[in-house]
């Protein structure tokens, strides 16, 4: 085979099969949701006038709301959508190879946070953060973050779960409950001496390119019922920023878990730790590169997280992380791709139902979660192991 065959089935395998999956799955997700979006407007399309407590706004017309919002909920579905799906992969990865879920990720995951909103404060003191190139910018905030909480998570398996590993199931998740609420207060305190608080702002404001640049995506008028409705979005900067880094990062994932030696360790030692071990496979070195490997992608998710939201506190990473496991579970947790898919199709649940519910006084987007959950719990009714999980015979 010539070195152009071997590149073009590299590039084949390693780029463009994965960019075609993810492509496949915001694709279908959004087909999926754009359909249940618009069925419930055109079911609930008039107001309601039984149920006092279902009552939708007066004189709005349901489906021409869901219409005019469709282009924004996609965007924010799928931009949120990856965070889960990168934050979910910590969970999947170590799950993979311990069969054990890592609570303590979410908060990993908050210092990733945490330590991208320093690298911002460190170049605004330096009176550099407006002079300085955006994507240098990014660049030093997701490296320092991935190569910080890389490290941490890998401290967290030696210190809180590898004394442990031959512990019933349940010893290690009192752990990793701990260990999660120690790094809550111990941030929280370390935010509280070196600043007198800790509901940590990013200064986005103070770089241009993240404030103000956005991108139009549909500007376009239909008609409907004989007057022009304008059907409209743009994309801001920063989406564009976490949507394109989560693409490079599940990328090289894939590739290091699939196409490399070590990858290739981390699989032998999930499907079997002792048999790994007598082929001459370093299991504590495997178990402990994918702590790394979760705890980097955990601590990106958290630069993208803070991007997108503006605002990280020490406490942040509860209800995210538990949406992450959410996703995890739902595309099946153990599998890579499952977790990609999740954290898509919750994201975009998420967008769709925080954007209909408000026309609900009785309900309002805060029990959008309510209705996202719901659907897991009815999915894993119907399918235990996720979407894309397999069903694993127990050995006796």
């Amino acid at each position: 085979m010539s070195a152009w065959q071997r590149a073009a089935n590299w590039t084949l395998l390693y780029v463009l099969r994965p960019l075609g999956q993810i492509a496949l799955f915001i694709v279908l997700s959004a087909l999926i949701m754009s359909a249940l979006a618009l069925t419930i407007g055109f079911v609930l399309r008039t107001p309601w006038h039984g149920i006092s407590a279902l009552k939708t706004y007066p004189n709005i017309d349901l489906l021409r709301q869901v219409i005019t919002q469709l282009p924004n909920m996609l965007v924010d579905g799928i931009t949120i959508g990856f965070v889960y799906a990168m934050i979910a992969l910590g969970y999947t990865l170590v799950y993979g190879v311990l069969k054990f879920v890592n609570f303590a990720h979410s908060e990993v995951f908050m210092v990733g946070g945490v330590v991208g909103y320093e690298v911002m404060q460190f170049f605004s003191s330096a009176k550099q953060l407006q002079t300085m190139s955006p994507v240098l910018l990014i660049l030093a905030m997701l490296l320092t973050s991935m190569v910080i909480c890389g490290l941490l998570a890998v401290a967290i398996e030696r210190l809180a779960y590898k004394p442990l590993r031959n512990a019933p199931r349940l010893v290690p998740l009192i752990s990793a409950i701990g260990v999660s609420f120690f790094l809550q207060d111990f941030v929280r305190a370390i935010e509280a001496l070196a600043r007198n608080q800790f509901n940590l702002s990013y200064p986005t404001s103070d770089v241009p390119l993240l404030s103000n640049v956005r991108f139009p995506l549909i500007n376009t008028q239909i008609l409907w019922n004989g007057e022009m409705v304008p059907v409209a979005t743009s994309i801001n900067m920063n989406s564009v920023i976490v949507i394109i880094s989560a693409i490079l990062m599940l990328i090289g994932l894939n590739y290091f878990v699939n196409g490399t030696k070590l990858g290739k360790g981390i699989r032998a030692v999930s499907q079997d730790q002792g048999t790994a071990s007598l082929m001459g496979i370093n299991v504590n070195l495997m178990i402990s590169l994918t702590f790394l490997v979760g705890g980097a992608l955990g601590g990106a998710a958290g630069v993208l997280f803070g991007l997108k939201t503006g605002k990280i506190t020490p406490y942040i990473g509860f209800i995210p992380g538990l949406k992450a496991f959410t996703a995890a579970v739902l595309g099946g947790i153990g599998n890579v791709t499952g977790a990609l898919l999740g954290g898509i199709l919750l994201g975009l649940l998420e967008a769709f139902f925080s954007s209909l519910l408000p026309y609900f006084p009785a309900l309002g987007s805060g029990y959008s979660d309510i209705f996202a959950f719901a659907i897991l719990i009815l999915i894993l009714i119907f399918r235990p192991a996720g979407l894309l999980g397999k069903k694993v015979d127990e050995k006796v």
